[in-house]
């Protein structure tokens, strides 16, 4: 197969799309003077599949590990098969896996291949972390696992994320996204009363997951530069999941008050939830006695300051069914983008409910160049769009430094860096370990 060159274009957009010429510009600017990434120098093994593991890995490609993303030849990441567009699917370059792999590279190799596990022994001497998220045992079975590749580089940070951690009798369950939220009890406090429980819709606890494996690797190699010491880090995403709840479980295991659905209604405080207004709906969270005065003010409702039901937060609370009634009634005067401006100049906390689209296309992501335009993998002509890391490092916004790589597409450079000559890499390619 021939492969496009790797070359990075960071920014280049789509014709006619005004929206992606506006990142092309913004991103350019910032790419002039850009310091060296966080993570220069970094050589990442990329073993994982679907979400949570490449998730991880992307975090790390954004701030300038070398990743490199090894697959089994012939089909790859199953995430390759995944997405909205059939066609892209069917090409091995899923919509899932093209939001999570720019600025990796690939490298086929056959695990239950002996010469195929030679070569990720020989990659694993010249690496730094090796991230892999098989359920529990299968590395140890395929004679690759922590303790064997520990004798091959001590120094070596192996991350493992699984649904329930390494240890514990539910260590070999399989797990996916929904299976973690309904166990987490994620599910049983979304959405309310009537319709609970609800998954979230989108894959948080994947997610999760991978921001917990990412920080540890970059927390292992913080260490590893000071000792020279290596890590086994086990993630577990039920437990990265309930981390992630906040109050709903820090109430239950300080107070025993158990959590129940509450749909947009904050626990904490009132009024502070989602809220209707002429033309759409508006989250407001004024949690504090001067922001409920301030939004009692710009609604006209100075009234309900001293309305006995509302004077104290916790009355406001316990009546926040008739405050909100009470709060809708003055809203309905504007529209929630009128709204959003008037409160947050005001200093209370207001945003309206966007689509994906409208949150995607907001100003404030474009000027923080959040949204990188990269070139099509294999060259077509398509516009790819991709997010880029939430972490701003030096003014610089961290983007992925080339496209998502083709099945394969750098297994004869990546094994030539490992020190395998032309005629060695053809005899791999012919026994089927590569």
């Amino acid at each position: 197969m021939t492969h496009p060159t790797d070359t990075t274009e960071v920014g280049t957009a789509t014709p006619g799309d005004p929206t992606a010429a506006s990142i092309t510009a913004h991103t350019a600017d910032h790419l002039a003077e850009r310091p060296a990434p966080l993570l220069d120098g970094v050589r990442v093994l990329d073993l994982t599949n679907v979400l949570a593991g490449p998730f991880a890995g992307y975090q790390l490609a954004l701030q300038g590990a070398d990743v490199l993303k090894i697959e089994m030849p012939g089909s790859g990441d199953l995430a390759r098969q995944l997405g909205a567009d059939r066609a892209l699917s069917e090409d091995l370059l899923g919509a899932s896996f093209l939001a999570q792999n720019a600025g990796k590279r690939s490298l086929t190799l056959n695990l239950k291949d002996p010469e195929g596990r030679a070569a990720l022994l020989r990659a694993v001497r010249e690496a730094d972390v090796l991230v892999e998220n098989f359920r529990p045992g299968v590395m140890d079975r395929l004679g690759v696992g922590w303790q064997e590749l520990r004798k091959e580089n001590p120094s070596l940070v192996y991350c493992a994320i699984s649904g329930f951690g390494q240890t514990g009798p539910m260590r070999s369950r399989p797990a996916y996204d929904q299976i973690v939220q309904g166990l987490s009890g994620m599910m049983s406090v979304t959405g309310t009363p009537e319709v609970a429980p609800l998954r979230a819709g989108f894959p948080v606890a994947d997610t999760l997951g991978g921001m917990a494996a990412a920080y540890a690797i970059a927390a292992a190699l913080v260490r590893r530069a000071r000792t020279g010491e290596g890590a086994l880090l086990d993630v577990s995403m039920l437990e990265a999941a309930l981390t992630a709840m906040g109050w709903v479980t820090s109430n239950y295991l300080i107070t025993g008050r158990e959590p129940h659905p509450m749909g947009n209604e904050n626990f904490t405080a009132a009024p502070s939830g989602t809220f209707a207004t002429a033309d759409g709906h508006l989250n407001i969270a004024a949690n504090r006695q001067q922001q409920f005065a301030t939004l009692c003010r710009l609604i006209s409702r100075d009234d309900l300051l001293d309305d006995p039901r509302f004077r104290h937060p916790a009355d406001r609370k316990a009546h926040r069914d008739e405050l909100r009634a009470e709060v809708e009634a003055g809203l309905s005067a504007r529209t929630a983008k009128e709204w959003e401006e008037v409160l947050s100049d005001a200093g209370v906390p207001a945003a309206r409910v966007l689509s994906v689209p409208d949150a995607l296309g907001l100003d404030q992501l474009a000027s923080r160049s959040f949204v990188h335009s990269l070139p099509f993998p294999d060259g077509r002509d398509r516009s790819l769009r991709v997010l880029g890391s939430p972490v701003s490092v030096d003014g610089h916004p961290a983007g992925p430094s080339a496209p998502p790589p083709l099945l394969g597409q750098h297994t004869d450079t990546v094994l030539a860096e490992l020190g395998y000559d032309e005629e060695e890499i053809a005899r791999l390619r012919e026994h089927g370990a590569v």
